[in-house]
């Protein structure tokens, strides 16, 4: 039986990176920001979750500033494992949970290119589970996808549920992760809910999004489409340099956790400092619901003979980056976003609007 327990996630202010000696400012923060959330969520039932959004270790510096994919790569991207996942682990034991969080990182075998990666931390320090990002928050965002690499990604791990969507079997559920953009997509969360995931990570998505209820709309779709919990801290005050004096309100609010019923069961939608979100998670009560609902457990329901339709055919490119590496903004716009639009245009998916400045 998994007893009930709290989650926390951090919303902590940040500093943006220019080399990767400069996360450590950030570790040294969440770590003071993470002893203030355990002292008072532990007023309530045990915390065995931390979440930290993404974001939170080396800022977004790379889309910001629309910075060479290579550079950073090579200068602020980390490794898995490596020190900064080492800290990591270390804060999960000292107080005995599991930890989910974010960086970009490289890959062994592509040092020339960097990924978004979500990442599960036992609280006996050992990494359970790695999650590379499968949609980046584009055209700013230009961390590598392993659709970006799919025919590689394929031959090198699978062609399966375990390969894009990985799910970390532990004592307190089944976890996964679908980090920011992920999910706006319902696929992703899809993926999770079929590889049994039962608690999912999802941080963090700037505004206008979080501004407009794209946020926590997606938030609560995707937990009660799927049946799961969604864990999603939002960022705090982001400081864009170590030096800069003042914070910029980048992500606007909306910390919230989200039961399998879709309901939220905590929530900070402010932003004002460094702060966190708590709320249960009720394992048990999630499984009962699963095995005895007779409509609301969806998944039971799935005619995936008729999503195979819809899916056949090929609409994003695959493999853009086996012989490239990502190109600035501009460049992918003109390249990437305006062919895809043209695209459902010709297949009259989407019809052309009657007025429109060619130039934007």
């Amino acid at each position: 039986m998994v007893e009930p327990y709290n989650a926390v996630g951090l919303i902590p202010t940040f500093w943006g990176i220019r080399t990767r000696a400069d996360i450590e400012h950030n570790l040294e923060h969440l770590e003071s920001l993470t002893k203030a959330a355990f002292w008072l969520s532990s007023l309530d039932i045990p915390v065995r979750m931390l979440a930290i959004p993404e974001g939170a270790l080396q800022g977004f510096n790379d889309e910001i500033l629309d910075v060479d994919h290579t550079e950073f790569a090579h200068t602020c991207a980390i490794d898995v494992p490596g020190p900064e996942t080492d800290r990591l682990g270390r804060l999960a034991r000292q107080w005995g949970v599991y930890v989910m969080a974010q960086a970009k990182a490289r890959h062994p075998d592509w040092p020339d290119l960097f990924f978004n990666v979500g990442l599960v931390i036992s609280p006996e320090e050992e990494i359970v589970l790695v999650h590379y990002k499968l949609n980046a928050l584009l055209p700013v965002e230009r961390s590598v996808s392993p659709h970006d690499l799919f025919d590689w990604w394929v031959e090198r791990y699978g062609r399966t549920l375990d390969a894009f969507w990985p799910v970390a079997d532990t004592p307190i559920g089944r976890l996964g992760v679908m980090m920011a953009m992920e999910g706006s997509y319902p696929e992703n969360g899809r993926g999770l809910a079929l590889n049994g995931a039962e608690v999912v990570y999802r941080a963090s998505l700037p505004v206008p999004f979080t501004e407009n209820d794209v946020f926590e709309i997606s938030n609560r779709a995707r937990a009660m489409e799927n049946n799961f919990y969604v864990v999603a801290p939002n960022i705090g005050g982001y400081h864009l340099y170590p030096e800069s004096p003042q914070p910029i309100d980048a992500g606007g609010g909306r910390s919230m956790i989200v039961n399998h019923r879709g309901q939220i069961v905590g929530k900070q939608f402010d932003t004002s400092g460094s702060t966190f979100v708590s709320g249960p998670v009720d394992i048990e009560a999630l499984r009962h619901h699963r095995a005895t609902a007779q409509i609301s457990n969806w998944a039971k329901d799935i005619r995936s003979e008729l999503a195979q339709i819809i899916y056949e055919r090929p609409i994003y490119p695959k493999n853009l980056y086996l012989d490239r590496t990502p190109p600035r903004h501009e460049e992918y716009r003109r390249e990437v976003i305006d062919r895809q639009v043209e695209l459902l245009h010709d297949l009259d998916v989407w019809r052309r609007p009657t007025h429109r400045d060619p130039s934007r």
